[in-house]
């Protein structure tokens, strides 16, 4: 059921993708505030406490309706949650226009795109700027929109259904609300929100740049994993953008670094700098390490059906 889930999910989004901003990231907003509005004072205690009412209430009572609903209701429930909590075409549509826009050298509508997806301003970015700085985020953001959410989800889904999935979604959604503010007593408030998500992030992380190194040059991705990524603050991207640079053989940084838009970080990497021509060997490292999870799910679930 979870690869099936999976599956089903992926093509829906395919053919139909899901307008996040107004079915999910909106009304979680709203949340958001409104528990701020009500806790936060200033003290992390409080941001513990309204962490915990959206994050932990939201995954409980998905792990709670899976537990009540019937065999096929609860796959119906379940196929909702992922479609809700994966964004393979949420943010993969950004790298797409990008593309486009650098191979018809429209340098302008790239910037915009770029600026809208990561945040920042590229006024004076070139091409091959545009496209590292693409590549550097695609890995980052395949990560945290599929293979964290499936990692948490497939982890799980024998005990609690769907909650994994949500859980990861909601603890990020979290970490980017308020764990990145530091106005309004944010800075304490959203520091539980910021360390929580770091947390449940650190081994799906390091299974996803194991993951990339699989599908690409092994030896270059473990090599820049290991030696290269404390040259980053933001170690969870420094881990994803070192090995995805080392696999496709290209170096990547050397400006606002994937995890935040204003800092500056060393270049990673191996090889030539990323430029344009990278973009679709990223599209492919991404593809194949999809295609390579939901084998591993396919074996997992064929061993735990012949161990039965």
């Amino acid at each position: 059921m979870t690869l099936f889930s999976l599956i089903v999910v992926l093509l829906l989004e395919q053919l139909w993708p899901l307008p996040v901003e107004r079915a999910v990231l909106g009304p979680l907003r709203e949340c958001a505030a409104a528990l701020a509005r009500r806790f936060n004072d200033g003290r992390e205690s409080h941001g513990v406490l309204a962490w915990a009412l959206l994050a932990g209430g939201g995954t409980a009572l998905c792990a709670l309706i899976d537990h009540w609903l019937p065999w096929l209701l609860g796959g119906a429930f379940t196929v909702a949650v992922l479609y809700l909590t994966l964004g393979f075409r949420h943010e993969g549509h950004f790298f797409t226009d990008i593309h486009l826009a650098l191979r018809m050298n429209d340098l302008e509508r790239a910037r915009v795109l770029l600026a809208e997806w990561r945040g920042g301003q590229y006024e004076s970015a070139d091409a091959d700027e545009l496209a590292r700085l693409a590549v550097e985020q695609a890995v980052v953001a395949a990560h945290r929109n599929v293979f964290g959410v499936v990692f948490w989800f497939a982890l799980l889904a024998p005990f609690f259904g769907p909650a994994g999935a949500a859980m990861y979604r909601l603890a990020r959604f979290l970490h980017d609300e308020w764990g990145r503010r530091g106005d309004d007593g944010f800075d304490r408030f959203g520091d539980w929100a910021r360390q929580a998500f770091l947390l449940i992030d650190w081994l799906p992380s390091r299974a996803t740049a194991v993951l990339y190194a699989f599908v690409g040059n092994f030896e270059d991705a473990v090599l820049c994993w290991r030696t290269q990524a404390v040259l980053w603050t933001d170690r969870a991207a420094a881990i994803l953008v070192a090995s995805g640079a080392g696999a496709l053989g290209v170096r990547l940084g050397g400006g606002p670094g994937a995890g935040d838009a204003t800092e500056k970080n060393p270049e990673i990497g191996v090889g030539d700098k990323a430029g344009v021509d990278s973009m679709q060997g990223a599209v492919g490292l991404i593809w194949r390490a999809l295609v390579v999870y939901l084998v591993v799910l396919a074996l997992a679930g064929i061993a735990a059906w012949v161990g039965n």
